[in-house]
C-alpha cells in the first residue's frame, strides 16, 4: 500500500488532498497544528493517521515523519503543502514579524520536513517529495512580497532536491497552484469585491488535490519536476 504525509493537512488544499489520497487507498499521514480539523477531514478512514504538529519545528519535524514511518512502515511521499498568505502590504508596509513568520512557515518549514523525509528516503533506497509552490514562484500578485520571495526560493529547493536526491532513486517535483478555491482565496475574492473589484477566479481544490495524486503516483524512475495548474480565466498568461 502507498504512503503518503502531508502537511497543512486540516484545511485548503491539504485537506483535500488528504481526501482524496485516502479514498484512493493510500496510507495518509495529516500533519497541522488543528488536531480536530485534521480529524474532521479524516472522518470514518482507518488508513489515516493524524499527527499534531508545527512544521516550524525542527524537533518536531523529524519526530513527526519518524511516528509516521512507525505506523505505516514507509513514507513513500511527502507532500510539503504547509504554507502562509499574510496580509497584502507593499514592502514599507510590511512588518518585519510578518517577514519572519511567512519565511518560517513557507520557507524554513517546507526545508525542515523535507530534510526529515530525505534521511528516510535515503534509508529506504526511494521516495518522492512534491512541494507545494504558487504561480507566484513565477510571477508576483500585488502587495505579497513575503509570499512571493518564499515561494520562489520553494523552487531553488525542489530543484536542489532533485539533483541531490538523483543517485538516492528520490524525486523531487513542485506543483505550482493558481487560485483553488480554499479559505485563502475565498477572503481575498471578498476583498476585492468589496473594494469594487470583478473578483478572483478560481477553481475547484480538488483539481489541485487530482493533479497531486498524477504526480505522486508515477512510477520509481518518473518524475513530473514542475506543474503548474490553474484557473483558466486567472491573469497568468500574456497581459492581464
Amino acid at each position: 500500500m502507498n504512503t503518503i504525509l502531508i502537511t497543512g493537512a486540516s484545511s485548503g488544499i491539504g485537506a483535500a488532498t488528504a481526501k482524496l489520497f485516502l479514498d484512493r487507498g493510500w496510507t495518509v499521514g495529516l500533519m497541522a497544528r488543528r488536531e480536530e480539523a485534521m480529524r474532521a477531514v479524516a472522518a470514518d478512514h482507518p488508513n489515516a493517521h493524524i499527527l499534531p504538529g508545527d512544521v516550524t519545528d525542527p524537533i518536531q519535524a523529524e519526530a513527526t515523519v519518524d511516528a509516521f514511518v512507525a505506523k505505516a512502515g514507509r513514507l513513500d511521499v511527502l507532500f510539503n503543502n504547509a504554507g502562509i498568505f499574510i496580509p497584502a502590504a507593499d514592502i514599507d508596509r510590511t512588518a518585519v514579524e510578518d517577514w519572519n513568520t511567512a519565511v518560517s512557515v513557507n520557507l524554513t518549514g517546507m526545508f525542515l520536513m523535507a530534510r526529515a523525509a530525505f534521511r528516510v528516503m535515503r534509508a529506504q533506497g526511494a521516495g518522492r517529495i512534491v512541494n507545494n509552490g504558487s504561480i507566484s514562484a513565477h510571477v508576483p500578485r500585488e502587495g505579497a512580497v513575503s509570499y512571493t520571495v518564499t515561494k520562489h526560493a520553494i523552487t531553488g529547493l525542489t530543484r536542489q532536491l532533485a539533483l541531490d536526491g538523483r543517485a538516492l532513486n528520490i524525486a523531487c517535483g513542485q506543483i505550482d497552484i493558481g487560485n483553488a478555491k480554499t479559505p485563502m482565496l475565498e477572503e481575498l475574492d471578498a476583498t476585492q469585491r468589496a473594494s469594487g473589484g470583478a473578483g478572483v477566479p478560481m477553481m475547484a481544490v480538488e483539481d489541485a488535490a487530482r493533479a497531486v495524486l498524477q504526480m505522486a503516483d508515477l512510477p520509481d524512475g518518473t518524475n513530473v519536476l514542475t506543474m503548474t495548474i490553474m484557473a483558466s480565466k486567472m491573469p497568468y498568461v500574456g497581459r492581464g
